[in-house]
């Protein structure tokens, strides 16, 4: 029982120090830490998959089937999660896009309405 009680006192602690470690990361740094976590991600729907090809009841290969389903959704998630906030890093156009997809800034605009015409 004590064995039990100790398990359960690292597992606590273990998330609550998970969880002031992770609330305490800059969002500049996020995007890597995802990559990394995509990384370990993949190892863990490998071993997954290893498990399922060696199991050899119904309820383990019922579990590994399972760990393989949301292993992948987190994996897939993982990368859906990075391409956002990488989204959010690329640069903004300071202008509006002209017909060429050339971003003007406000000297060129004012500039091409004074003459009538544009550049």
């Amino acid at each position: 029982m004590s064995e039990a009680m100790a398990l359960l006192a690292i597992f606590t602690l273990a998330v609550f120090v998970g969880f002031e470690v992770v609330s305490k990361v800059s969002s500049t740094l996020h995007t890597p830490l995802m990559s990394g976590a995509n990384a370990i991600h993949g190892i863990i729907l490998v071993g997954a998959i290893i498990v399922a090809s060696h199991a050899d009841g119904g309820l383990e290969l019922g579990l590994s089937v399972a760990a393989i389903i949301l292993a992948t959704i987190n994996l897939v998630g993982g990368f859906v999660v990075t391409d956002r906030m990488l989204e959010m890093f690329k640069g903004k156009s300071g202008g509006k896009k002209t017909d060429k997809g050339e971003a003007k800034s406000g000297a060129e605009k004012s500039g091409a309405e004074k003459s009538g015409g544009s550049k």
